[in-house]
């Protein structure tokens, strides 16, 4: 198993820039992909970015060319760095991290963008 933790978000300007993290522990980081997800209010959850175990990356066309997902596999630590941020980016974002069929879900960073 592997518990996660996301910290990073808050309010912003819209244009402004946030860096998500997502820390993991518990297991082997670097076996798992992992992924960001967002949920706004009354909206289902949805992809963000994810990047696999061996580092390949894909992006919602809602954020691509904005926002760019990173793992740092000596520190256990997904990043999601947002720029040009819009309020329809405003949104609960969760990690996920994946292995084997299991998914495990982090508690979910509020980021809020609006001025």
């Amino acid at each position: 198993q592997v518990q996660l933790v996301e910290s990073g978000g808050g309010l912003v300007q819209p244009g402004g820039s946030l860096r998500l993290s997502c820390a993991a522990s518990g297991s082997i980081f670097s076996r798992y992909h992992m992924a960001w997800y967002r949920q706004a209010p009354g909206k289902q959850r949805e992809l963000v970015a994810v990047i696999s175990s061996g580092g390949s990356t894909n992006y919602a066309d809602s954020v691509k060319g904005r926002c760019t997902i990173s793992r740092d596999n000596a520190k256990n630590t997904v990043y999601l760095q947002m720029n040009s941020l819009k309020p329809e980016d405003t949104a609960v974002y969760y990690c996920k991290a994946r292995r084997g069929g299991e998914d495990y879900w982090g508690q979910g960073t509020k980021v809020t963008v609006s001025s």
